[in-house]
């Protein structure tokens, strides 16, 4: 070969090596800090002998345990029909989902969804709503079956049912509004290098609805219980700090730009800053527990004083209550011993954070930009109220920020300013734990995810370039990125 010839392969050869180091991502990795092993600060547990997310706190304070306690056990004990010889635990429904907290969070972890369609939706439930916006309750629930769809009753004829046919049978006592069925569907992923994966999304499948037509236009979303370990810990992070990492108008043009829900304080009766729940529907862990005991048991309180009753219900309405003499059927000091009891859970540690594979998975994490959502670090704000949450060095790598996940996640449902394709950013912290924990592999809002490689391959959106760059990874990379993730 000639002289120039050979100028010319080694210039264009340099050309290219040029393009592909700069068309790579530069993200940089920042150093490895003890903290990280570490990820609730002191809060943080051991998992020995076993795995659990409903353990207190590792430095609550000894005086505080037994609240801690009695705040578990009202999670765990079931709920039950009013009137009985106890006004502490009655008022369970009319209608509800589940007559305890810890059904669905079994062990302070996931739910399990349905394996097929006929499996009753159990530790998940659907959403309701029909098209326009409230500034109080986010949404406008649907006229008959109000926002969130109970499939129990305290009816008798229910209570004694065989699984289907109940919810239309004549009674003087309200029946349950319906039952809720999952229809799988499933496609193939295809990665470049050629290896295929099964995903799946949801077809919800309702029968036997008790109280008649839903309006025609009525938006429906899944949703599975998520973990509620750490939620303490998010609740004391500096709302500016969450606010920094907003960008809504993406003026940095990373083609991410989370943005923060305005829910409502109920308390305050103005509006506030969400943080909590899927779509950063609640402003603080006292409103999503008393939320939860509203619409998923339906327990009035001071913050949620109505049944789960619409208008058109009317054998609802009717139904014996166990309202106290405030007229709530849970105390203003039993609610606050339930929310301490979630304020106070402690954080799980890494599990093996040096591991040559995690270390490189480490590396991908950011090379990939997923921290860019998942926000790995924050330091809590002083707390004189929660003092061992106070000042705290923790990692949920999430920035409880909405961001646009694409059609593919989309339920067409907004929630305050949350459009149906955002959601909030899943903290990361004890994922890898979840089948450990109480058995479940369901990830996503709707459950859709049986791993957490399907839960990276229905990213989109803001999210696609993320998970494109992970799916061109080679296999031994993406399990490396997979297994850090499951250290976190």
């Amino acid at each position: 070969m000639k002289k120039p010839a050979i100028i010319a392969s080694f210039i264009a050869i340099l050309f290219l090596v040029v393009v592909w180091f700069t068309s790579s991502p530069t993200h940089k990795i920042p150093a490895i800090k003890a903290s990280e092993e570490n990820p609730g600060g002191n809060t943080t547990v051991s998992i020995k002998p076993s795995a659990s997310l409903m353990l207190p706190a590792k430095n609550l304070a000894q005086d505080k345990k037994p609240n801690f306690h009695a705040g578990k056990a009202l999670a765990h004990q079931p709920w039950v029909k009013a009137p009985t010889i106890t006004n502490a635990r009655d008022g369970l429904g009319p209608l509800y989902n589940t007559r305890t907290c810890l059904v669905c969070h079994a062990n302070g972890g996931r739910g399990h969804m349905p394996e097929n369609n006929e499996q009753l939706l159990f530790t998940n439930f659907l959403r309701l709503s029909i098209p326009g916006s409230d500034p109080v309750n986010g949404v406008i629930p649907e006229p008959v079956y109000g926002d969130q769809l109970q499939s129990q009753s305290i009816a008798l004829a229910h209570q004694l049912r065989a699984q289907e046919g109940v919810a239309t049978t004549p009674s003087t006592e309200a029946p349950p509004e319906a039952y809720v069925y999952i229809n799988w569907l499933e496609k193939t992923f295809t990665y470049p290098d050629g290896e295929k994966i099964n995903l799946r999304k949801p077809e919800i499948d309702i029968r036997n609805l008790g109280y008649g037509k839903m309006q025609p236009d009525t938006l429906m979303g899944i949703r599975n219980a998520p973990p509620i370990h750490g939620v303490g810990l998010l609740q004391m992070i500096s709302q500016s700090d969450i606010d920094k990492n907003a960008d809504p108008n993406d003026e940095n043009n990373d083609g991410i730009s989370g943005r923060v829900n305005i829910a409502w304080d109920f308390d305050k009766n103005q509006p506030a800053p969400g943080r909590f729940g899927l779509k950063s529907n609640k402003s603080s862990v006292r409103f999503q527990v008393a939320g939860a005991l509203n619409g998923d048991m339906g327990i009035s309180s001071s913050v949620f004083p109505d049944q789960p009753c619409t208008d058109k219900q009317t054998l609802c309405n009717q139904s014996i209550h166990g309202n106290d003499e405030n007229g709530h059927e849970i105390s203003d000091k039993l609610l606050k011993l339930m929310v301490d009891f979630n304020m106070s859970l402690g954080v799980p540690e890494r599990r093996k954070p040096n591991h040559p594979m995690v270390l490189q998975g480490r590396n991908l994490f950011y090379n990939t930009a997923c921290h860019s959502c998942h926000q790995p670090e924050y330091t809590t704000r002083a707390s004189k109220e929660y003092t061992h949450l106070s000042q705290q060095h923790i990692w949920p790598y999430s920035d409880l920020l909405l961001h646009d996940m694409g059609e593919a996640l989309t339920d067409n449902r907004p929630d305050y300013l949350a459009t149906g394709s955002e959601w909030r950013t899943s903290p990361l912290w004890g994922v890898g734990l979840s089948e450990a924990v109480n058995g479940s592999k369901n990830f996503l809002h709707d459950g859709r995810a049986r791993s957490i490689e399907e839960a990276i391959l229905w990213h989109g959106g803001e999210a696609e370039k993320s998970k494109s760059d992970f799916t061109m990874l080679n296999k031994e990379d993406r399990s490396a990125l997979i297994a850090f993730v499951k250290s976190l």
